[in-house]
C-alpha cells in the first residue's frame, strides 16, 4: 500500500508543516496581513491591494482556504474573505508550541 511520505510524521508535525507551507510565499503572507489589519470579512478583489495579477492571488488564497485559514463566501458575484479565528488560534498555538522547543547551540557546538 502506497502513502504520503508525510504520513511517516505525527500529525502535529504535519500540521505545522502545512501552517508554515502556507507561510512560505510573500503574497501569501501579504493577503493574511491585508485580512489581519481590516479585522473584518473583505468584498471583492483583493488582487487590487497586491502587486500580482487576480489569477495569482486567486491561486494563493486557494492555498490558505485549502488549510482553512482564509474562509471564502460567496454573495451573487461577489466573494466574501475573513481569516477564520478558530485556525488563527489553532496556529498560532500549533507554531508557538514547535518554536518553542528549539534551541539554539551551546557551547560544544562546532
Amino acid at each position: 500500500m502506497a502513502f504520503a511520505k508525510t504520513e511517516l510524521f505525527n500529525k502535529q508535525l504535519q500540521q505545522t508543516a502545512e501552517f508554515f507551507k502556507a507561510f512560505a510565499h510573500p503574497a501569501r503572507l501579504q493577503i493574511i496581513q491585508y485580512l489581519s489589519e481590516k479585522k473584518t470579512c473583505i468584498t471583492g478583489d483583493i488582487s487590487e491591494e497586491l502587486p500580482l495579477s487576480r489569477t495569482t492571488v486567486n491561486q494563493h488564497l486557494t492555498e490558505l482556504k485549502k488549510i482553512g485559514l482564509i474562509v471564502g463566501t460567496v454573495e451573487g458575484v461577489k466573494t466574501n474573505y475573513c481569516l477564520n479565528p478558530a485556525i488563527v488560534e489553532k496556529m498560532k498555538i500549533i507554531i508557538d508550541d514547535f518554536l518553542s522547543k528549539i534551541d539554539c547551540c551551546n557551547d560544544k557546538c562546532c
